[in-house]
């Protein structure tokens, strides 16, 4: 489960950056039908696969962490949310939020901590 997961991860961020990408170059691209429904596919493949993890490791009764993940994952999808909306100088401020968002999940699912302590 923990390898399908990091699978769902992976693609998600790649799709993500793709996505920027062609936001940037080739705008028109992403009015394809499969480009708009592929980052639904994999954000509820990474939720469910989560959830799977969650009951798995028994940490249902620690989850100030999950709860944590949780919470920046929507800001993250937020964040991408704006970040393909917008152009220039503001795009690029919503990407680097939602990075420092992707950056922190993946800080806290390492260390099960929420804080930098």
């Amino acid at each position: 489960m923990k390898h399908l997961h990091l699978l769902f991860v992976a693609l998600v961020i790649t799709s993500f950056l793709w996505r920027v990408y062609l936001a940037e170059k080739n705008p028109e691209k992403l009015a394809e039908k499969w480009l708009k429904i592929l980052p639904h596919g994999l954000a509820a493949g990474l939720l469910l696969s989560g959830i799977g993890l969650v009951f798995q490791g028994n940490w249902a009764d620690n989850y100030g962490w999950i709860v944590a993940k949780v919470l920046l994952m929507v800001a993250f999808i937020v964040l991408g949310i704006f970040t393909m909306k917008e152009q220039g100088s503001r795009r690029r401020a919503f990407l680097a939020g939602a990075l420092l968002c992707f950056i922190y999940i993946v800080k806290i699912a390492v260390s099960k901590q929420v804080f930098f302590l």
